[in-house]
């Protein structure tokens, strides 16, 4: 990617697989509060803690001083670099190629072994330069949680331990000591940097300003032999790797030989940003919902393992996380979402992560060989959560007189348009909702071949569906039928949610004529390039911009905004809406992938974003790096679109 390139906000992102990631921009500029060089998770992946957000670097030469990493602060003043960033790739990890105003020119290499809580920093000279060079560079520090900001307080501990090239810096009591080791010379200098500016959160009408703390400066001679400065840093948290107490540059080219050695074996970018998502949990694996802020969410985690992990026939990843995860099943329920700090419970207040457990499970039975206790433990998982409906659950779940699914309380949100800004829940959809019921179907589908007893259920269910859910009039279906538990009453509003019923999953519960009018409908109101709007345009409640503060963003984040995960249910309806030939899966290729494929250079770099505006030019938001919206795009090209 060469600097010429608009591309200086978008992001980069190195996972460590337990939580822990390296993330910024492009041109170096921080703009978020995850941004960070080294940020860990102290039990995987939850306790998460930013310790080091960055550096200041510099060169010192006999001509003056030049400055290679951009800062922003308060009031909306950047401090550039010396210089131009000449280019920038993420191949295999981030490298920056920056051509001085003093004339030396400067590669930066970023990268963080895998399954280590570390990042890897190596400065060089990328050409020759006759006159003295030095490299200064001082570590920016905070050691807080790494939702909140970080402010200078005399608490903040200064001090080190040194043992040969390795330091030792614990910044406060329970936070996570940082380890650094380098083939630089170290001299304390400790000092505060105060009111960087994080301007994407500004945007996000949320605090703004950090201060961060430097206990000095790492320098090194480059003339001559064009040397090479060498930083690992490194979380000191429980299971950490050791770091040994000397010989820098020969370890952190080690720990380089061996990443790349583990990247190059990936040949797609596709299966190396998957693999992103897939971390540490106990002693099994889940997913992460998406990078910078988000941790493993129940619903995320099912939908996205269809193509984070089946798609790519990652079996044994996918058994390892449905395995982990059905441990947790609670009246019939799995968790909406593990809270970022292990010492709380979990929370189980979603109607619809265990139904998309029972589909994905099914889903990896039939397409992996698995040993017969494996099977019988996601099959007794599956009938679990199924019997747990059935007979009535938390919020009011559970199975009506008419077989179908009945969900709400107040002041809950159990469906994935889940926005709640303080009591005010957005898109409350108590009663019946369309998609909840498909997932039911599905799921009384897959149990009955398991247990017998779900068979009535089923087929009453089934014809309550047929019966009370196609809107004759806009030829759709409802989104919510007893509304409010009042019956007959029905929510008209025109959403994505039905695609689930007419095709946009394996089975289908409504007839072929009437499915082919929801897609036609879908394509027509919701279709965007970079997935599909959450209501449509002409609705009342359309919000066309997802911006603003936290009030205006939640309330608009399912009322029009786009959301790409949504376009795997979409495409594959599609298909089948066409006769799911050949002919109409090269079409739909054609069509709908390459805006998803051209959006990978455009935000979180080799990802695709959370959401996006439901309006032209339709500009992504949310959070850059997301895991069910990179899934879909796996699954519609290695499964539903496959030749």
């Amino acid at each position: 990617m060469s600097a010429d390139q608009s591309f200086s906000d978008a992001e980069w992102l190195e996972p460590d697989g337990l939580g822990g990631f390296a993330s910024g921009t492009v041109s170096g500029e921080r703009t978020r509060r995850y941004h960070s060089l080294l940020l860990c998770s102290l039990k995987p992946p939850q306790d998460r803690y930013a310790l080091v957000q960055g550096f200041v670097a510099w060169l010192e030469t006999p001509s003056g001083r030049a400055e290679l990493w951009p800062q922003s602060y308060a009031g909306g003043y950047v401090r550039p670099r010396d210089g131009k960033l000449a280019s920038f790739t993420t191949e295999p990890w981030p490298v920056w190629r920056i051509q001085t105003t003093l004339g030396p020119v400067v590669e930066v290499e970023l990268f963080v072994p895998h399954s280590r809580p570390a990042v890897a920093v190596h400065f060089r000279l990328a050409e020759p330069w006759d006159e003295p060079v030095s490299l200064r560079v001082r570590p920016l520090m905070s050691g807080r949680d790494f939702h909140a900001l970080h402010h200078e307080n005399p608490a903040f501990h200064f001090p080190f331990q040194r043992q040969s090239e390795l330091l030792r810096f614990t910044p406060y009591p329970g936070a996570p000591a940082v380890q650094m080791l380098s083939n630089a010379r170290f001299d304390a200098a400790p000092d505060w940097y105060r009111s960087f500016h994080y301007r994407a959160e500004a945007e996000r009408g949320l605090d703004a300003t950090e201060d961060l703390a430097s206990p000095g400066v790492f320098s090194l001679s480059l003339e001559h032999e064009r040397r090479e400065l060498w930083w690992l840093l490194q979380g000191e948290v429980p299971g950490a790797l050791a770091v040994p107490i000397e010989g820098a540059a020969t370890f952190v080219q080690l720990l380089r030989r061996g990443e790349h050695e583990r990247r190059s074996k990936v040949t797609d970018p596709l299966d190396s940003a998957a693999d992103a998502y897939i971390v540490k949990r106990g002693e099994g694996k889940t997913l992460l919902a998406g990078y910078p802020w988000f941790g493993d969410w129940g619903r995320d985690t099912f939908i996205a393992l269809r193509g984070l992990c089946l798609a790519r026939d990652d079996f044994e990843t996918a058994l390892r996380i449905l395995l982990e995860w059905a441990g947790v099943v609670s009246e019939g329920m799995l968790p909406n979402r593990f809270s970022d700090r292990a010492d709380q419970p979990p929370e189980y207040n979603s109607v619809d992560a265990s139904l998309w457990f029972v589909l994905t499970a099914h889903e990896l039975i039939g397409q992996a060989s698995l040993s017969l206790g494996d099977r019988q433990r996601l099959q007794q998982a599956m009938v679990d959560i199924v019997a747990g409906y059935a007979r009535g659950t938390r919020y009011g779940i559970g199975a009506d007189s008419d077989g179908l699914l009945w969900a709400g309380a107040p002041d809950m949100q159990l469906t994935w348009m889940d926005a709640k800004v303080g009591d005010w829940v957005v898109t409350p959809r108590r009663g019946k909702p369309v998609e909840v019921q498909a997932l039911w179907l599905t799921a009384l589908t897959y149990a009955s071949r398991v247990d017998s007893r779900f068979t009535d259920l089923r087929e009453r269910a089934g014809e309550s569906f047929g019966r009370r859910f196609w809107n004759r009039e806009r030829g759709m279906l409802f989104d919510v039928v007893d509304v409010d538990r009042v019956p007959g009453k029905v929510d008209a509003s025109c959403r994505p949610n039905q695609l689930l019923a007419a095709g946009g999953l394996p089975l289908t519960f409504i007839s072929p004529a009437q499915a082919a009018k929801v897609v036609a409908m879908a394509e027509r109101e919701l279709y965007t390039p970079l997935g599909l709007r959450s209501l449509a345009p002409h609705e009342p409640h359309y919000c066309p911009h997802y911006t603003g503060g936290v009030r205006e963003r939640d309330g608009a984040y399912h009322q029009g905004t786009v959301w790409p995960w949504l376009l795997g249910p979409f495409v594959e309806a599609w298909v089948k809406s066409q006769g799911g030939t050949g002919e109409a899966k090269a079409r739909a290729r054609e069509r709908f992938l390459p805006p998803l494929r051209e959006h990978l250079r455009r935000a979180g770099l080799g990802h695709v974003s959370e959401i996006a505006d439901g309006s032209a030019p339709h500009t992504p938001r949310g959070c850059p790096f997301q895991a069910w919206s990179l899934s879909e795009l796996i699954r519609l090209e290695r499964r539903v679109l496959a030749p």
